[in-house]
């Protein structure tokens, strides 16, 4: 049976970077049961000092290019004896990376751990992770999962409460399309309902290229700067195919609740939350939500979910340690 080896992305943030490892294993079981070849023999090997994941596959070219897409992957290597052939990585990525890493600022969600979310979200759903899919993530902060979706050449849409959050993205964004030279169109619009205003809401549309943005071959951001609890009025039930957030870790997280206070709870939030969000998701789709857990167990979240007609994913552990006040771990559920 041939044996590959992966390579990790050192990451930026120390932390994390403990996990990867661990991380990747438990990323690459659940990559496994959208290939055509079966993995075996997962496991951590150390070779000249640095530390690999191992495996055994018959794999196919297409299973060498959805493994590309694995968030903390470097490189692949066929294993011949002691010595690594390294393989040709073909990732969905479709525009420069910088997209990902060049925003800076306090609370940003660890770009490797956003892809992870999203990888196994997807994964779970009934739609191939290189499909063209529409992702919303309803509390999308200054949009680091809608860059990862824009990345894999998804249409992407948020919702999020916090009004500078909102504007520094709409800056970012805008500013990036032009320092690429993509061809797009962007605005800012009211929403309003029975005359009130209800929220901002920005639209983007751009093409890779002048001549596909022409023939109407682009993709699409929109984002509402209003509360997640409000989605329904913003986006029509079953409108995507997986929904992606990462929750709000605690009270400086603090989110706007249903009463119009600032909710302490993040996941009574999320209870309130998770039924709005299952109405915009598409059958089949998948709803992934990272959370901390010491504001709420995995049974607490999975209750919330299965309440919703959700059916909870089984998936390897997830959890790990961010600070001494945050230890993250993922749950995902599937729609009937």
């Amino acid at each position: 049976m041939p044996r590959y080896a992966l390579l990790i992305l050192p990451a930026f943030n120390r932390v994390y970077g403990a996990s990867a490892v661990r991380l990747t294993r438990a990323e690459l079981t659940v990559f496994g049961g959208a290939l055509e070849g079966e993995l075996s023999g997962i496991e951590e090997t150390t070779l000249g000092g640095v530390p690999y994941v191992t495996f055994e596959g018959s794999l196919t070219s297409h299973d060498l290019d959805l493994l590309a897409n694995l968030s903390s992957v470097y490189a692949i290597f066929g294993m011949e004896g002691d010595l690594l052939r390294p393989l040709t990585m073909r990732p969905l990525d479709r525009l420069s990376s910088d997209l990902i890493t060049i925003q800076k600022y306090a609370g940003k969600t660890n770009e490797h751990f956003t892809k992870l979310l999203l990888n196994v979200t997807v994964l779970a759903s009934g739609f191939p992770l290189d499909g063209k899919l529409s992702v919303l993530d309803p509390m999308c902060g200054r949009g680091t999962t809608l860059n990862q979706a824009l990345m894999y050449g998804y249409d992407a849409y948020g919702v999020d409460v916090d009004g500078k959050d909102f504007e520094a993205y709409s800056g970012f964004l805008k500013t990036w399309l032009k320092n690429k030279r993509l061809k797009h169109t962007a605005e800012t619009v009211p929403v309003r309902r029975e005359r009130a205003l209800a929220g901002r809401r920005l639209n983007i549309s751009f093409g890779l290229t002048k001549e596909a943005f022409k023939a109407g071959d682009v993709q699409r951001v929109s984002v509402v700067n209003a509360d997640t609890l409000r989605g329904r009025e913003f986006f029509k039930p079953r409108s995507f195919d997986v929904i992606v957030t990462d929750a709000p870790y605690g009270v400086q997280h603090g989110s706007k609740s249903g009463g119009g206070g600032l909710s302490r709870s993040p996941l009574e939030l999320i209870r309130q939350a998770v039924p709005v969000w299952a109405e915009l998701l598409r059958p089949g789709g998948a709803l992934g939500i990272s959370w901390n857990t010491y504001g709420g167990s995995r049974d607490d979240l999975a209750e919330i979910l299965t309440s919703a007609g959700l059916d909870v994913a089984g998936h390897p552990d997830f959890e790990h340690w961010v600070d001494q006040a945050i230890v993250r771990d993922i749950l995902v559920a599937r729609k009937r």
